[in-house]
């Protein structure tokens, strides 16, 4: 079925990669100065064995953030959400007891977060997002670039299923 709404986001603040590129580079220093130069690398240096782990953990957590998207589809029957890798939702219209685009304010971060108020909370940046309240009593929130006309959206949406 065609989607009504279509949105992709991604990490792309510039003082994000900022800070990550800078700790991207420590570990390539490390193993150049300490395995071809043959220098220790810093005061208390890591064995050549750990320095390598630490490499691989730092560039695994780069690609993580150069990987992870928040995709959202909204048709006529469902919404789906993907937060990549970690999560993939389908939610029926008929499933939802309310759903409105809210300011959320800030969570503590960014990525997957918990609210008292909202729920789990889905957001790659900034503070708008659909939230989202199920027949079952759970709540989410989808976090959203383009709330006006996402909100746009839901309204029909929420007129044709009568929620």
């Amino acid at each position: 079925m065609n989607a009504l709404f279509k949105e992709q986001q991604r990490f792309t603040q510039w003082w994000l990669w900022l800070i990550l590129i800078p700790i991207g580079v420590l570990p390539v220093v490390g193993i150049f100065q300490q395995l071809i130069l043959k220098e220790e690398f810093g005061d208390n240096p890591m064995s050549d064995f750990g320095l390598i782990l630490f490499a691989v953990f730092v560039f695994a957590l780069l690609g993580l953030f150069l990987m992870m998207r928040l995709k959202t589809e909204i048709d006529q029957t469902e919404i789906r959400i993907s937060f990549i890798p970690f999560v993939k939702k389908r939610i029926k219209w008929t499933e939802i007891k309310k759903a409105e685009v809210v300011n959320y304010g800030f969570v503590g971060g960014w990525g997957i977060r918990l609210s008292f108020k909202y729920g789990t909370v889905y957001n790659i940046k900034g503070n708008m997002g659909l939230a989202i309240e199920l027949n079952n009593g759970k709540r989410f929130v989808i976090g959203t670039q383009r709330e006006k006309e996402l909100g746009s959206i839901v309204e029909k949406a929420i007129e044709q299923h009568g929620i």
